[in-house]
């Protein structure tokens, strides 16, 4: 069997993985927040851990492995949405529109992932779903002196856990020094945490011992993992910027009411991305969401998702991804030559050996594609390529040129097209030689003008297709 190794954050080394059942391989990743579309950010994790629970599945298979991926429909910026609609004279009460908001945001997000080539997890829990559950942890945390309420609040006792920081890899005084912490009158510790706060008239609400209310954020993943995998698992993933707080949150509250679980035994963490070699914001005019990037935005055209989802995979997943034009035009590049490979090709059985052995080395991707580019065989190509999302059937109509045309010039396959390429390529070489230089111009810009790529060099021209490529626009060439 394959021996996958992964940085654990946890324990700040590339380890072993060893699953708690080989037969049940369970792994959490903290999901979304549905208050409006996923910007791009937000997608990076998603493609990272979807190559993770393909890998998994390979090695263990699809039957033995459970995949969480979860929704937080209790935010503030829902309930603005939700009061709004409902002050515009929309029916239902508040609880009913904030659920018709995520109904909405949600099938976006779906639909946005999906056009990634992402798989939809095993079970995508919705934290509203499971508020019984956070109540009910909560009074086990107030038991045990973990966790006490105070005016309508129940806050976690931080110092009531004595390993509070490991993740971080900070103490709790180090992070107090410095720390951004909400002082209130009620906290006993500055570095306390909400677990439940009240709610008025004017927002949603649930009844509980404290009072009618709606609980704080961290508590929702430590309810729902443990309800779906356990107080035991074996991976936990997310954004490096969930690291601290709520992932340390997260193994607080959840060990102390579970201390006979460890919790998540992997940590996983990828880093944050940027954009043409900036961070990604509003104020720099370089924010965007996925749809904006598949649909075209300012003046841009849209981009296929299998191309973000190659550009996102050439960098380790814990390093700073930067987001380029040039990388997406380049990524279209590869993969239309790829897809002309495997075009009618029905895979292997079997991926590349030196493609598994790239993934299950902490999820090497840059070093998987780099595999995928030395494999002659279309077939191994295509079954390699599964393993990262890519080459799927259901994703290429993208990389097919359109046409108008109906005869051999402009119908048929990505082959046939190449040669009509290569030819005119060879007619501008002759009419350069020939010293006929109008012509020579003629042919390069029909060729540009289809979406053709041009590479001159001393003593040779290739050519690639770009992002948008329209063949009947070489008609008359």
């Amino acid at each position: 069997m394959t021996q996958i190794r992964l940085r654990n954050s946890l324990t700040r080394k590339v380890e072993d993985f060893h699953p708690i059942d080989a037969k049940n391989v369970r792994m959490y990743l903290c999901g979304p927040t549905v208050y409006d579309r996923a910007h791009l950010g937000n997608a990076r994790p998603v493609v990272v851990f979807d190559v993770l629970y393909r890998l998994l599945r390979h090695v263990y298979g699809p039957e033995h492995v459970t995949y969480v991926r979860n929704f937080t429909d209790v935010d503030d910026k829902i309930n603005a949405t939700a009061l709004a609609r409902k002050e515009a004279g929309a029916e239902g009460s508040l609880e009913e529109l904030i659920r018709a908001r995520t109904e909405e945001t949600i099938g976006w997000y779906h639909a946005d992932m999906d056009a990634l080539g992402a798989l939809r997890p095993d079970r995508e829990p919705r934290a509203t779903d499971y508020i019984g559950a956070m109540i009910a942890m909560i009074e086990t945390l107030i038991e045990d002196g973990h966790a006490y309420a105070a005016e309508g609040h129940v806050l976690f006792r931080v110092r009531s856990y004595k390993d509070y920081g490991a993740l971080s890899g900070r103490t709790v005084d180090d992070m107090m020094a410095g720390a951004r912490v909400e002082v209130a009158p009620f906290k006993e510790d500055p570095m306390d945490f909400v677990l439940w706060k009240p709610s008025d008239e004017g927002l949603p609400g649930w009844d509980s011992p404290w009072g009618r209310g709606r609980p704080g954020w961290h508590i929702e993943c430590s309810a729902m993992s443990y309800e779906l995998l356990g107080a035991s698992f074996d991976i936990h993933g997310g954004g490096i910027d969930l690291q601290f707080p709520h992932h340390e949150n997260e193994i607080a509250q959840s060990c102390c009411a579970h201390p006979e679980g460890s919790f998540a035994n992997y940590w996983l963490h990828n880093e944050m991305l940027q954009v043409e070699g900036k961070k990604m914001s509003k104020s720099l005019g370089n924010f965007f969401t996925v749809r904006d990037l598949l649909d075209g935005h300012d003046g841009e055209k849209g981009i296929p998702g299998e191309v973000i989802r190659f550009v996102f995979l050439q960098t380790h997943y814990t390093k700073p991804m930067d987001w380029t034009a040039e990388k997406a035009r380049a990524a279209a590049a590869t993969l239309r030559k790829w897809r002309t490979a495997v075009d009618g090709v029905t895979p292997s059985p079997e991926a590349a050996p030196e493609v598994i052995a790239a993934l299950a080395d902490d999820l090497n991707t840059a070093g998987a594609i780099a595999a995928l580019h030395q494999i002659d065989d279309p077939a191994v190509l295509k079954a390699s390529a599964a393993m990262l999302g890519l080459l799927d059937d259901g994703m290429g109509d993208w990389a097919k040129p359109r046409y108008v045309k109906s005869d051999e010039l402009y119908v048929g396959t990505n082959e046939m097209s190449a040669r009509r390429i290569d030819e005119l390529v060879l007619l501008r070489t002759q009419a350069k030689a020939d010293r006929d230089f109008k012509r020579a111009d003629e042919i390069r810009d029909g060729l540009s003008r289809a979406g053709i790529i041009l590479k001159d060099s001393k003593d040779k021209t290739e050519w690639e297709f770009g992002l948008e490529v329209d063949l009947s626009k070489l008609e008359g060439l």
